[in-house]
């Protein structure tokens, strides 16, 4: 089957420190975004490492996923090329460690915000993806499933070497 479907892996954090969220504002074709630290899964790593690596990358802060919020799928059109993509993402809580103050952030992050569930509420037109507002709901009505429902086989984390 040379013309397969495959959806985009992702991870993504829901961080929460004393009644707000960390959040990332990130330059994108349609400009400056609000989204939960998040990205792709890499060859190689588990979901859970690769949520810990990518809130690092985009917030210098440490996390450790300590339960799944839920698993989203989502189906947009990229603006100015109209390419259909299908975004598969695994969302995890967990809690937040140090914060390494001159790391960079990852290119096109200009900046991370702590912010409350009604002002994240307040502007869904500055969402990147509704998945940010929806996986936030499912967190606060205290939805969280075992890091165990997500295993991650040995083979995928030898690198071939």
């Amino acid at each position: 089957m040379p013309n397969r479907w495959k959806p985009n892996v992702t991870v993504a954090a829901i961080m929460e420190r004393d009644g707000r969220f960390l959040l990332v504002e990130e330059q994108t074709r349609d400009g400056l975004k609000l989204n939960n630290p998040a990205g792709h899964l890499d060859p190689g790593e588990s979901p859970q490492s690769a949520c810990a690596r990518e809130v690092l990358e985009e917030t210098a802060h440490e996390f450790m996923p300590t339960a799944l919020v839920g698993v989203y799928l989502n189906r947009f059109t990229k603006t100015g090329t109209q390419e259909d993509l299908t975004y598969l993402r695994f969302a995890f809580a967990g809690s937040v460690g140090a914060h390494h103050a001159g790391r960079a952030l990852d290119t096109g992050i200009v900046r991370t915000v702590w912010m409350t569930g009604d002002e994240i509420r307040a502007c869904p037109e500055r969402h990147r993806s509704p998945l940010l507002l929806r996986s936030l709901e499912d967190y606060l009505a205290g939805q969280r499933f075992a890091l165990s429902l997500v295993n991650t086989d040995a083979s995928v984390l030898h690198n071939g070497s």
